[in-house]
């Protein structure tokens, strides 16, 4: 005859069993990166950039390992940047070379495919400057994520935030802007490289609901268990450039990315919070309500130069279901211990607020 101790143990363990299977996407916490794809910027290019503006050269100094490597240390959220080349070629031939060359360094072998020159989106930080980058093509960037995905099909979902870039800087060669139909084929790209039957949409967490922010509000995020392997894309963008994407795909019908609507609009369901000392409650409070938050650890390497962990310690206290680095590991750039990750150095975790719901 089994003890009542037993038995109460036993049900524990049914107890914590069912929660864990019934636990929800937006359950949970994750780091990741910022910039993702960035790797080392041309010395010269930085000293280039000290005497022209400090501020920005310090704010350039990080780097990151290749994109297959951060997710086999357990990071799940991403940062890519894309740029709109549908001709190919527009940016083959950065400026920040003869900057390079002029200062004695030697060429870097950005580009030993020549990517550049092929149609299709661009993936990196700064034109003509900050061009170095572990996948230059947007889609080939895809193709590593799906091979990774396809050998490690039970890992949690991988939130990866897109920037549609087309800011003008001076100095730099003019950008394509990003319209309707130049926003649509990024969609078309994850599409085609990553397939629909591996990502989380507006549409399957949509549901039955009559709109998107009406299912999250219901709590209709997707089962946790059920969509492992899956990748999970939001439009990081304003809202003019959101509108316009909007124009391509009215309510996110038939739509590949979430965008970074306010609450109280019909698409709202994953919003983009970069303070989370300042908005801590507010992130909070939304999360709490069902939105899913992205917010960031650090910015421009300053808490790193600091070892300040306060931003950090705020991100994880709010809730964001996602919390974005530079500095998974500590900087190779300047002497600095900051590193983030939660207790033991694992990069996941239940959500502090929402663990008990």
């Amino acid at each position: 005859m089994r003890s009542l101790f037993s038995i109460f143990l036993i049900t524990i363990f049914v107890g914590c069993t069912l929660q864990a299977s019934a636990q929800k996407l937006n359950q949970i916490q994750v780091i990741g990166s910022h910039n993702s794809y960035k790797s080392q910027m041309a010395p010269e290019l930085l000293s280039y950039l000290s005497k022209v503006n400090p501020a920005a050269s310090q704010s350039l100094e990080y780097a990151h390992i290749p994109l297959e490597e951060q997710l086999d240390l357990g990071l799940r959220n991403l940062e890519l940047d894309v740029f709109h080349d549908p001709e190919g070629g527009r940016y083959a031939d950065p400026k920040g070379l003869e900057i390079i060359k002029s200062a004695g360094g030697k060429t870097p072998d950005y580009d030993p495919t020549d990517a550049l020159s092929k149609p299709g989106l661009k993936l990196f930080h700064i034109q003509d400057l900050d061009f170095q980058s572990h996948y230059l093509l947007f889609a080939d960037a895809l193709k590593a994520l799906r091979t990774w995905s396809d050998n490690n099909p039970d890992h949690t979902p991988i939130f990866i935030l897109i920037n549609a870039k087309d800011g003008n800087i001076p100095g730099t060669r003019p950008v394509l802007p990003f319209t309707a139909t130049a926003l649509d084929s990024i969609d078309l790209e994850i599409r085609t490289h990553l397939g629909m039957e591996n990502l989380i949409t507006p549409d399957m967490v949509r549901g039955k609901y009559s709109s998107l922010e009406e299912a999250v509000l219901a709590g209709n995020w997707p089962i946790l268990k059920d969509v492992r392997g899956k990748f999970l894309f939001v439009l990081d963008e304003n809202e003019e450039k959101i509108d316009r994407y909007l124009t391509a795909k009215p309510e996110l019908k038939d739509a590949v990315l979430f965008v970074n609507k306010k609450e109280g609009n019909s698409t709202a369901g994953f919003r983009i919070i970069n303070n989370a000392e300042k908005e801590e409650a507010y992130i909070r409070d939304l999360v709490k309500k069902g939105y899913m938050i992205r917010t960031r650890a650090d910015s421009d390497t300053k808490q790193a130069r600091t070892n300040d962990y306060s931003t950090f310690e705020k991100a994880k206290t709010s809730g964001a279901q996602v919390i974005s680095t530079d500095y998974y590991y500590p900087s190779t750039f300047f002497k600095s211990d900051y590193r983030i990750n939660f207790e033991g150095n694992r990069f996941e975790r239940p959500n502090p607020v929402l663990q008990n719901n």
